[in-house]
């Protein structure tokens, strides 16, 4: 045996001394470094791209899945039907509004799923903390989705995980970062690794800034880095030049952001929503309108869909799926559902073929 042969022996004896050493009782094996599921990410420019690194700009709507869980099914149809490839879903997590448990959840992300669309999913009984009767903290909303963990895992690529609707009302703006960061440091200890998107204070119009000026450190915050912000536009944003302002702010600091929800008219004031579709458009920011139908206690306004209705869709409905810079227009489907490549072979059957709610 020549010596280079001797020494490869050598080492192959000593690498199956150092197996059986950690395989028997009393050894130890090192710990693999853990590998995050590819899925959505933010970009170092900012950008929310999916896990083949193109970007994904949200075009879609609100579903009030909490309080009209049977329509869920067939609103999502409706919706990708008229061009969109976002759907926000309510959820609730039993304090105000019926709790949507893990199988629901499970549920939810398959019907998105199955109509080609991306999940943002959003617990909304934090509404209004501190002024509204009933709201709970942030920090049950996290509670909330580590609970339902076991619907999520997995579904990097197809949800993103809005922590929490709304989280402080007229007060309380000066807690949200510190209470965001801890929500979010609270969300990746328990193995969450998903894009999160979180709502500003002030009823989520951030009237006081609070969010456009701290969310550098809270991105920082987050060990994925990998947290988008959404600011909700209604009566404060009132002027082309407010809306611009304020998301040209992100774009330029490289901060990821998206307007969660919108109107074209509110009870605060009449939202400029023209400048949300133009300005949205121009910088290539996500719109996620408020909402598809069943709004009550005087917003009925603010319903797409008369009754659910695709077939009869309202002033504000026309306008955002068919006008300029509407979501049949700008929508682009996410690259997870391409024919070929990262998702189509384990993607569910079309919603037409399954019995959907």
């Amino acid at each position: 045996m020549n010596p280079r042969a001797l020494s490869a022996a050598v080492l192959a004896v000593a690498a199956l001394l150092a197996a059986l050493l950690v395989s028997a009782p009393g050894g130890t094996t090192p710990a693999a470094a853990p590998t995050a599921p590819d899925g959505f990410r933010v970009s170092d420019s900012g950008r929310l791209v999916e896990s083949d690194d193109s970007d994904f700009v949200m075009r879609g709507v609100n579903l009030a899945h909490a309080w009209y869980p049977g329509r869920t099914g067939a609103s999502m149809a409706d919706v990708k039907s008229l061009g969109a490839n976002t759907v926000r879903v309510v959820l609730g997590t039993g304090d105000r509004w019926t709790r949507s448990d893990a199988a629901d959840v499970a549920a939810v992300v398959e019907r998105c799923r199955a109509n080609r669309l991306i999940c943002v999913l959003d617990v909304h009984d934090t509404t209004g903390y501190g002024e509204e009767s009933g709201a709970v903290p942030l920090s049950r909303a996290v509670d909330y989705w580590i609970g339902v963990r076991s619907a999520l895992t997995g579904q990097e690529r197809y949800v993103i995980i809005n922590v929490a609707n709304e989280p402080y009302g007229r007060t309380g703006a000066s807690g949200w970062t510190a209470d965001t960061k801890a929500a979010v440091q609270k969300l990746r200890a328990a193995g969450f690794t998903h894009t999160l998107m979180v709502d500003a204070p002030d009823w989520g119009q951030d009237w006081t800034f609070t969010m456009r000026d701290n969310a550098a450190s809270v991105l920082a915050a987050d060990p994925e880095r990998n947290t988008v912000f959404s600011v909700h536009m209604y009566g404060v944003f009132d002027t082309a030049a407010e809306v611009r302002a304020y998301l040209s702010h992100f774009v330029a600091a490289r901060l990821p952001v998206v307007v969660g929800e919108f109107g074209h008219e509110h009870t605060d004031g009449d939202p400029d929503e023209e400048a949300v579709l133009a300005t949205a458009e121009d910088l290539g920011v996500g719109y996620l309108g408020w909402s598809w139908s069943g709004n009550t206690d005087g917003v009925e306004y603010l319903d797409m869909a008369a009754g659910f209705d695709p077939a009869a869709l309202t002033t504000w409905g026309r306008r955002i799926f068919h006008g300029a810079n509407g979501i049949a227009a700008t929508a682009k489907e996410a690259s997870v559902y391409a024919d070929t490549g990262a998702g189509a072979a384990d993607r569910p059957p079309p919603a037409a073929s399954r019995p959907l709610p």
